[in-house]
C-alpha cells in the first residue's frame, strides 16, 4: 500500500486536483460492531492499512456508568475531585494503571507496577460492566481468527492490561506517533515483535460538557523517516498544508470507543476548562499472519 503523506511536495494541477476531490473520502468505519463486521470482513488489517482513520463504536459504554465510575475514582482518591479549585495536586495527567511509555525505562519496576494495575482492576469495577471486557471484547470482534491477550513477556510477566488517563486544563499532545518500534525502539520487550500498532480509547468523560468532544485529529500520513524531521522540528501543520494530507477529527460522546492505527500521525486538542477529559486506553499489537494480539497500556 501507498503510505500517505510520504510523497513529496504538490506540484502538478492535477495531482492538487486529485486530493481536493478525495477531501472527504477519509471516513470511519461505524457505528456498531454489527455495521462494521458486515461492512469489513477484516475490520482490523483495514485499520493496519489506513483504509479508514478509526472504527467507531458509539454509545458502546452506559454514560450513567461513565459517572458511577468517576465518583468512585474520586472517593478513592485515585483522581483530584474537580470541584476542589485549592487541591495542591497541579498535575496536568494522571494515570491510573501502568504506562510502558513512563515506566518501561525499568524493565523489572515496569512488570511489578503492572501487577499492582492487575490487582487493582480485579475490584475496581465492582457493581459496574467491565469496561476493560469491553475494550478486549471488541477488538476480538473486529478481529476473526486472533486471539487477543493481555501483553505478557516469554517468562509469562503481564503487562497492564489498560490504563485510565485523565487530564486537565492545557494538557496536549503535539503531532506525533505512539510505537514501540518506530518511536520508543524498546526492542527488549516482547511486544516489539509487532508490525502493527493500535490504541484503543473508551471516552469516559470529555472535558467541555457543551462542546464538540474533540478527542483527537488523525491525518492520513503514516509515519516514515521522511516524515520525522517534521516532528521533531514541529513543522507538521506547514507539511500537511503543502501536501494535502487529509485528516479525521474525532469527536466523542461518553461512551463512545474507538480504534485508531498509532503510525498515523495524530495529534490532541488541549483540555478548556476545570473538567478532565477523562478515557480509558489501551495499545494493540497486531501483526497479519501472528495468531496473537497483545494488548497492554
Amino acid at each position: 500500500m501507498r503510505e500517505f503523506g510520504t510523497q513529496g511536495p504538490v506540484n502538478s494541477k492535477d495531482h492538487t486536483e486529485v486530493t481536493m476531490n478525495a477531501i472527504n473520502n477519509w471516513l470511519p468505519a461505524e457505528p456498531d460492531l454489527e455495521t462494521v463486521c458486515k461492512t469489513y470482513s477484516d475490520p482490523i488489517y483495514a485499520l493496519s492499512q489506513a483504509e479508514v482513520p478509526a472504527i467507531m463504536l458509539r454509545n458502546a459504554y452506559s454514560p450513567s456508568q461513565c459517572h458511577g465510575l468517576i465518583h468512585r475514582f474520586t472517593n478513592m482518591g485515585l483522581m483530584r475531585d474537580e470541584a476542589d479549585t485549592n487541591s495542591a495536586d497541579k498535575r496536568t495527567r494522571i494515570d491510573i494503571g501502568t504506562s510502558l511509555g513512563n515506566r518501561g525505562g525499568d524493565k523489572t519496576k515496569f512488570l511489578a507496577h503492572a501487577q499492582t494495575t492487575e490487582h487493582l482492576f480485579n475490584f475496581l469495577f465492582n457493581g459496574f460492566d467491565d469496561p476493560v471486557d469491553l475494550i478486549y471484547d471488541s477488538l476480538t470482534a473486529l478481529s476473526p481468527g486472533k486471539e487477543v491477550k493481555v501483553a505478557r513477556e516469554s517468562d509469562g510477566s503481564r503487562y497492564g492490561p489498560a490504563i485510565f488517563r485523565v487530564h486537565y486544563e492545557t494538557h496536549s499532545y503535539k503531532p506525533h506517533i505512539d510505537h514501540v518500534k518506530y518511536r520508543e525502539q524498546r526492542t527488549d520487550y516482547e511486544v516489539y515483535r509487532f508490525e502493527h500498532q493500535f490504541a484503543g480509547v473508551l471516552c469516559v468523560q470529555n472535558a467541555d460538557e457543551n462542546g464538540t468532544g474533540t478527542q483527537a485529529i488523525l491525518h492520513r500520513c503514516l509515519w516514515s523517516e521522511e516524515i520525522q524531521p517534521h516532528i521533531a522540528e514541529e513543522t507538521f501543520d506547514k507539511y500537511a498544508a503543502a501536501n494535502g494530507v487529509e485528516n479525521y477529527q474525532v469527536d466523542l460522546n461518553q461512551g463512545d470507543l474507538y480504534f485508531f492505527n498509532t503510525r498515523c500521525i495524530h495529534e490532541v486538542p488541549p483540555v478548556q476548562g476545570t473538567r478532565a477529559r477523562i478515557v480509558l486506553a489501551v495499545f494493540i499489537g497486531y501483526s497479519p499472519d501472528d495468531n496473537e494480539i497483545y494488548v497492554w497500556s
